[in-house]
This record gives structure tokens, C-alpha cells and sequence, in this order.
């Protein structure tokens, strides 16, 4: 396929071995690279703080397998350590920004409630080449957070050459994301994807607009972090 780019979505778990119980970059750098995306988009990353485990996670792994990197924090927990997504890129980044998802203005769940974001960056494919919108993010727990991240990421997103990714939280029939089954085109759409030993439902997904093609729809099944990733080239 001309003028296509392999991109890819995961939950990396905080770079927290699923099987070992405990945060190896080497291992997620490895696996990661083994993604062969030239777009990745990244969920439950942290970044630098005081706090034991929370490293500059996005950096990291973006200098281990020779990537451009975006990280967009959602939170401080506990006050005074990141965490948010991660974009890493091989092709340019010109641009990207996080935008906060406001937080349903009463809480209507008993669920943990959490601040979210989308990260919102611009890709270029190829030199003189015009940009792909690329949207990441991490829905809350709750109906009311997704009602509100769907909101958010529909006011983000243009008409064309745009794709969104990420952990939804949601089954694909979940009444809460309807709108981007509406407004996009699903892609990996038969892959379970958590939890990572023994999948049994759909929650990681990769939304394109409908100018866009797909080809080679995958989802590698070694198990990393709780989720599994979904992988798919993107025909421009």
C-alpha cells in the first residue's frame, strides 16, 4: 500500500511487567519496538516525580528504540507525580498538545473517578506531505467520564486524515462511545485485547476517519502489560 504508516495502540501498564510483577523498560522497549509502528500511541504512562516508580516513561522508551516522543499528563498523583499518555513517533511530530476532559460536574457512578486527558498531535507522513491528526487518550471508568471524553475528542477531530486511539474502557456495544462508532470507521475491530493472559473483551481500540483505508489489522498476543496492543497500517 503507497503512502501508508503502521501505527499502533497500548496500554503499557506503567511499564509494570504483567508476568514479573514489577517496571522493566528494557523488556517494554523490546516490546514495543517489536510493534514495528511508525505511530504509537501510549496509555498509563508516568512521568517524572518524587515517588519511587515514576520515571520519565515516555523518554525512556522513546530514546531506547530511537523515537520522537510527546507525553501529555492527565494527573499528579498524589499531588506531585505524572501520569497521563505517550505518543512515540519515527516520523516528525509538528505539533501536539494535552487537552484536559473535564470532569462530569456531578458524579452520577460509584466508580473511581479519575481527570483525563486526550493527547492531540499532528504527524507529518512524509516531507511536504499533509499532516494526520492523531488523537490519544484514556477513558474514565465511569458512563458519565466517557460521555465526557467522547464530547472532547468530537470537538477535536477534523473531517479528514485524522485517527484516534486508545483505552476506552468500553465494549464496543457500550452506549457511551456510539458516537465514535457513528462519526469514525473501526479498525482491529474481532481482537480481545484485556486481559493480556486471557482476553475476554474488547476495550483497546482504533478509530479512522472515513478517508482513510486499513490493511493488516493485528493484534500481538505476548504478554507485556495487561492489555494487549492492536496494531494496523493506515493507507493515506
Amino acid at each position: 500500500m503507497k503512502n501508508g504508516i503502521r501505527i499502533a495502540t497500548f496500554n503499557i501498564q506503567h511499564c509494570r511487567n504483567y508476568l514479573a510483577g514489577k517496571i522493566d523498560y528494557p523488556f517494554f522497549a523490546d516490546a514495543v519496538r517489536a510493534l514495528d509502528a511508525d505511530v504509537i500511541g501510549l496509555n498509563e504512562v508516568r512521568g517524572e516525580g518524587p515517588a519511587e516508580g515514576y520515571d520519565a516513561q515516555a523518554e525512556i522508551l522513546a530514546e531506547a528504540i530511537g523515537y520522537r516522543y510527546y507525553f501529555a499528563k492527565a494527573i499528579d498523583v498524589g499531588g506531585a507525580n505524572p501520569y497521563g499518555n505517550a505518543l512515540l513517533s519515527r516520523l516528525p511530530i509538528l505539533s501536539a498538545k494535552t487537552v484536559p476532559i473535564p470532569d462530569p460536574p456531578t458524579r452520577t457512578a460509584a466508580g473511581h473517578y479519575e481527570t483525563r486527558c486526550v493527547l492531540a498531535a499532528e504527524i507529518e507522513p512524509a516531507p511536504g506531505e499533509e499532516p494526520l491528526t492523531v488523537l490519544i487518550s484514556h477513558f474514565g471508568l465511569n458512563p458519565d467520564e466517557r460521555e465526557s471524553a467522547v464530547k472532547t475528542v468530537l470537538s477535536l477531530l477534523p473531517e479528514k486524515r485524522a485517527l484516534l486511539m486508545g483505552d476506552f474502557n468500553a465494549v464496543p456495544d457500550d452506549i457511551t462511545i456510539a458516537p465514535l462508532f457513528e462519526k469514525l470507521v473501526p479498525v482491529c475491530r474481532d481482537f480481545l485485547t484485556f486481559p493480556s493472559d486471557k482476553p475476554d473483551r474488547k476495550i483497546d481500540h482504533i478509530f479512522l476517519t472515513a478517508d482513510l483505508s486499513a490493511s493488516g489489522e493485528d493484534c500481538p498476543t505476548a504478554v507485556v502489560s495487561d492489555h494487549l496492543p492492536l496494531t494496523v497500517k493506515v493507507g493515506l
